[in-house]
């Protein structure tokens, strides 16, 4: 990669940084866009194995950023993608929250935060989509969509999803 390649893709991690809102994972529809489809550094494969490696290893889930910056270059690229998605966000959510926390009874702040909330079930839709549409076949979308309705309407423990999940792949099954 050139320094220029390195310039392009550490600044659209600190812009998709700023867009994140809800977590690193709703703006990965435009990380697949920019590594995969623009600069081709990863595959569709390698994009989605990044995103379940982070998600099944304990942790915070942005560390699909760094497992997708090492394949993309190594080490380096880690360090990139990683920093790039992390530095203006915590600098932003730092000072937000201490500015929101002053002012937590203004109707306007009390606006703000409900309205943010369809934004982020909408980033966390697309990138349902992309990683459904990498996925060959359909026999994912019912575990998808029971998993999605569990989570919504019940109390049921996230780690007894992900263990009906593991168990599902494991069985050979999606």
């Amino acid at each position: 990669m050139s320094i220029a390649d390195w310039m392009l893709l550490f600044g659209h991690f600190l812009l998709l940084s700023l867009l994140s809102i809800g977590g690193a994972i709703t703006v990965a529809s435009d990380m697949h866009r920019v590594m995969v489809d623009q600069m081709g550094l990863i595959t569709d494969a390698q994009f989605s194995t990044s995103i379940a490696i982070a998600q099944a290893s304990p942790g915070p889930n942005v560390l699909f950023v760094a497992v997708m910056g090492y394949q993309a270059a190594g080490i380096l690229g880690a360090l990139t993608t990683l920093t790039g998605i992390m530095l203006p966000s915590t600098t932003l959510a730092l000072v937000a929250a201490r500015w929101g926390h002053a002012r937590r009874h203004w109707l306007s702040v009390q606006a703000f935060k409900a309205g943010m909330a369809p934004l982020v079930v909408g980033l966390l839709l697309s990138t349902g989509w992309i990683l459904t549409t990498a996925t060959e076949g359909w026999h994912h979308l019912p575990l998808t969509v029971a998993a999605a309705l569990l989570v919504w309407r019940t109390r049921l423990h996230l780690l007894v999803l992900i263990s009906i999940g593991a168990l599902v792949g494991a069985l050979g099954w999606i």
